[in-house]
Formats: C-alpha cells, structure tokens, sequence
C-alpha cells in the first residue's frame, strides 16, 4: 500500500513512520515527488495494517496498490523516472541513443566506433564485454579485457558506457567501468542477478526476454527496486513469436502499454528485435513515434567481419542518415534528439 503524508511533514515524523513499518515486518519506500511525499509499503498482506497508519496525523490517506509490481507501477510514483548518468537524461524529454557494436573486439576499433557515433549525436556507448551466444562455439567476448577497451574509449570521447553482466560474481567488476549494468534477455528472470544489480546502484538496463509477457518484464524490474535501486531502464528487444521473416518480432505495442503501467524509462532495440540492417532505420523510427524514450542500435564498419551480430548492425554512414531522420520524427512528437 502507499502511505501519501500530509504537506509539511518533518523529517522527524518520517522516521516515525519508516520505524513503525520496519516493526511491522515491511519495508519502506519513500518516492518524493513534485507535490506530495509517498512511502511504499512493501510485504506480504502488508494492506492488513491499514488502520495503524489511518491513525497516524501524519498520514494524509492510505492506497492499495493493486499490481503485484509495487515500486514499478504508476500507482506508486505517477511522474516519469528520469535517470541522469553523466550528464545524460535517460526519460525526460529529449530522445537518447546508446550505439556501439554489439562486441568489443579490438580497442582501436571500438575507440572508432565511439568517435563516429558521438559525432553522428549517439550519447551513450554500447558494447558488450561478456557475450551470452546461443551457440558454445561462437565469440563469447573479451571479458575483463573487453571492459578495459571500453573504458579506453570513454575516455577519448566522453561517451558513457553500457555494458553487460550475466552472472553475480561480474557485477561488482562490470560496474567499476561501466555506467549503466545491462542485464539481458536471456537473464530476465535470474532473480539471484537481479537483486545482485539492485544492491550495486548503479543504473541498469533491463532487456525483455524472448518469451517474457509485460507483467513477468515489471516483475523483474520488481526484483532489482525492491533492494532499493529504482535506476531501471527497461529495454523491448524483440520477443519469439510464429514469425521467420525475422530474427524476432519487435513488439512496439510493449512501449505505450509499459508507460501506462511503469513510472520508468522505456527504450527499444531495433538491432536485436528484427535482426535485418535494412529494416533497422524503420523500426528505429516506429520506436520514437510511439514513446520510446532511446533506443539501443548496433554500429560496426565492417559488419561482414564483426565477431558478433554482423547482418544486424549499421554501416557508421547509414547510423549519421538514421540519427538526421530520427531528429525529424522526434520534433514531429514534441521530443528533442
């Protein structure tokens, strides 16, 4: 349930609260907004003790909230979560595109990759460390020496960095370079990982699985804002549907139907969720007209060489005639590029 408090309520008082909850066997969590402070109430049947907090002066009324995702759902925070790393607003207004290749191969490569993106108005690099692949066979990245290289790059360009962490034991090294923790598809519902990001702190980019409704998706989100991290971007990414035309089928119908139901940034990544360089540029531009707050595109310039995701990614000329395109779509739905 949410607690809404009264205009003036002391810091004092709030502790108050927050230590009766804490006594009551639930956990707290407090979402200042523009005009009222609120606390979560966060437990099992944690509704059973409404007349307690009824009683309290302090408390202005009690709301249940209705979806199993408490901390992710509009009913506990109604204004959007902006995420800001280093500089870079992640769902306000202005549009934000993280582009890279989809594995770091070599340092010189990705510092070139990073400098045509920055240039094209990319504000956030991508690039994958630890690659989880379908097949045993193929590159599975460069692990800490790949991090290395990212880090390299940002420092030559000021990019910020997202990249990926698949098991507990990454995370603590994956943060010390990047900026924002990637959790992929694969991991939606590794919840041991989950609540391992969630007590980092560092913002996470979430990415729908490949079978993973919109309620299982928050419920994930869930899992890492319930150990107190709400920096979470959620990520459509394509999900498995009857469809072979291509790799995925991009379910944009996800974007305004998660704004409806979350507070947090939505983004899409048209790279993974159609799997055809061709069809990239249309999609990218779909995902802005219906709300999407960034996107998430793979760039190489030399695809037929890339060690990962090749028929996928950007010509870095074809990424600058995507991003001019992409500033006209965003003006057309009052949004900045």
């Amino acid at each position: 349930m949410i607690l809404t408090l009264r205009d003036g309520v002391s810091k004092k008082e709030v502790e108050k609260i927050l230590k009766k909850i804490r006594e009551l066997g639930f956990t707290p969590h407090i979402s200042k907004g523009k005009e009222k402070t609120i606390i979560g109430v966060i437990g099992e049947n944690a509704i059973l003790a409404r007349e307690i907090f009824e009683a309290m002066e302090t408390v202005e009324f009690i709301t249940p909230i209705s979806r199993p995702y408490k901390l992710a759902s509009r009913e506990f925070k109604k204004e959007n979560t902006v995420i800001e790393v280093n500089g870079v607003k992640i769902g306000g207004k202005e549009i934000v595109v993280m582009a890279g290749p989809c594995a770091v191969e070599k340092k010189d490569l990705l510092v070139e990759i990073a400098q045509e993106i920055k240039k094209a108005g990319a504000k956030i690099l991508r690039g994958g460390a630890f690659k989880p692949r379908t097949s045993p066979y193929t590159f599975q990245g460069l692990g800490k020496k790949g991090l290395e290289y990212l880090l390299e790059a940002k420092k030559k360009t000021g990019l910020p960095i997202v990249t990926e962490a698949m098991q507990n034991n990454q995370v603590e090294l994956v943060s010390h370079y990047a900026d924002i923790i990637q959790i992929g598809a694969r991991n939606i519902q590794n919840f041991d990982l989950l609540k391992e990001v969630g007590k980092n702190k560092k913002p996470v980019l979430l990415k729908r699985g490949m079978a993973t409704t919109v309620k299982e998706f928050l419920m994930s989100a869930e899992y890492i804002m319930s150990q107190g991290n709400y920096k979470v971007i959620l990520c459509e990414r394509g999900i498995r549907t009857f469809e072979e035309a291509t790799r995925f089928t991009l379910d944009l119908n996800a974007v305004p139907v998660l704004k409806h139901f979350t507070h947090l940034p939505v983004i899409v990544d048209p790279s993974h969720g159609v799997g055809i360089r061709e069809h990239i540029p249309a999609m990218s531009k779909a995902a802005i007209a219906c709300g999407a707050d960034g996107l998430l595109i793979e760039v190489h310039p030399k695809p037929e060489e890339a060690l990962s995701d090749g028929p996928q990614s950007l010509l870095p000329e074809q990424f600058v005639q995507l991003m001019r395109e992409l500033k006209q779509v965003a003006q057309a739905v009052g949004r900045n590029l």
